[in-house]
């Protein structure tokens, strides 16, 4: 089995996020999001309180992503940002770790998924065909 790795982006979100920082922001996502399936952590660290333009930055991103068969994983994010992302429902929509070296290994894949065997017992094949019979 073996594993895919694709090149990690990490990128540090500022304290409040305003209109104008989210423009600028979208437009350096999107540069760096040009690749097929693009990796990105962000690192909310400095983030210590959440807003609707950050919320939407958040999901602008993400759109942009996924878009490329890409995904956007959270890190190092206080509690009351994350208090208001599980308030409005968003914090299902992406995976959230305590540090950025997490949300970074987190990306590893395998190439092909894995297979599940389930055992059937013997038992269980000798009524049925005693059934078809």
């Amino acid at each position: 089995m073996s594993h895919t790795q694709c090149s990690v982006t990490i990128k540090q979100l500022p304290e409040r996020i305003s209109i104008n920082h989210s423009r600028n922001f979208l437009r350096e996502l999107t540069k760096d999001a040009d690749e097929e399936r693009p990796c990105i952590v962000f690192d909310c660290s400095r983030i210590v309180q959440m807003d609707i333009p950050a919320v939407k930055l958040f999901l602008d991103c993400l759109e942009i992503a996924m878009k490329r068969n890409g995904d956007i994983k959270l890190a190092a994010m206080h509690a009351q940002p994350k208090a208001m992302l599980e308030l409005i429902g968003v914090d299902r929509l992406f995976e959230i770790f305590d540090t950025t070296a997490d949300a970074a290994k987190s990306f590893r894949r395998l190439s092909s998924p894995p297979t599940l065997h389930i055992p059937v017992p013997t038992s269980t094949l000798h009524q049925s065909a005693e059934n078809a019979a």
